[in-house]
């Protein structure tokens, strides 16, 4: 489970600002949300009339979400929503716990000045979304925060491993946040920040300590 080549390189086939990459953001958000349900049969024209956007572009996005096990294509039904599958989820954790914190110390060790800006800023307005109760933003700044930390690693290949795991792990999350309070989900952000903060100034003991407290528990709750 890997994103496809390119998918993490600011100048590459999905660099930001491509119709197709708005598509994927937009299509990703929702499926993580549920606003596209799984099992949701994904047609293209519909959703490029939602999205603002071409079939042509659509049917990247789904490409690459197929790619990262976010959207499943079965004969004579069509691309469909991937089923919310928790063991699925549980192992994506599991692998996590393998990846993340040892990413989160390359990244300290191999930061470059825009990768910084990008994780330290990922976070600003989260006190104002988490008051309002904006679970759509909080997830596009959890989205860019954990891909800037990736891409900081400045190893593609691992990145595309990290990013696609952490989508498949967000549809967990995003359940586990909307049960939270609003303190618990500052915490949350104090965390994140603290993480950033420790990638900032290139400690990479603390950065990967931290993202292992990060990552928390698999749906099982049991720790690994």
């Amino acid at each position: 489970m890997k994103g496809p080549l390119n998918s993490v390189a600011p100048h590459g086939a999905w660099s930001p600002g491509l119709q197709k990459t708005r598509l994927y953001d937009l299509l990703l958000q929702d499926i993580i949300l549920g606003d596209l349900p799984p099992m949701q049969v994904l047609e293209e024209k519909a959703l490029a009339a939602r999205y603002a956007g071409g079939v042509a572009g659509i049917r990247d996005a789904l490409g690459r979400l197929a790619i990262e096990g976010l959207v499943v294509r079965r004969p004579r039904v069509g691309t469909i929503v991937a089923p919310l599958d928790v063991a699925e989820i549980e192992h994506a954790f599991q692998v996590r716990r393998m990846l993340e914190g040892r990413t989160a110390a390359l990244a300290a060790r191999n930061r470059r000045p825009a990768d910084i800006l990008a994780i330290v800023d990922a976070f600003d307005g989260a006190e104002a979304a988490i008051a309002a109760g904006d679970f759509r933003a909080m997830l596009a700044m959890d989205l860019a925060f954990h891909r800037a930390v990736a891409v900081a690693a400045q190893n593609p290949t691992l990145a595309r491993f990290v990013i696609a795991l952490q989508n498949v792990a967000t549809r967990f999350w995003i359940w586990q946040m909307e049960k939270q309070s609003p303190e618990s989900q500052l915490e949350d952000v104090a965390l994140h920040r603290g993480l950033g903060q420790a990638i900032a100034e290139g400690d990479a003991a603390l950065a990967e300590r931290l993202c292992e407290q990060l990552i928390g528990n698999p749906p099982s709750g049991e720790s690994s």
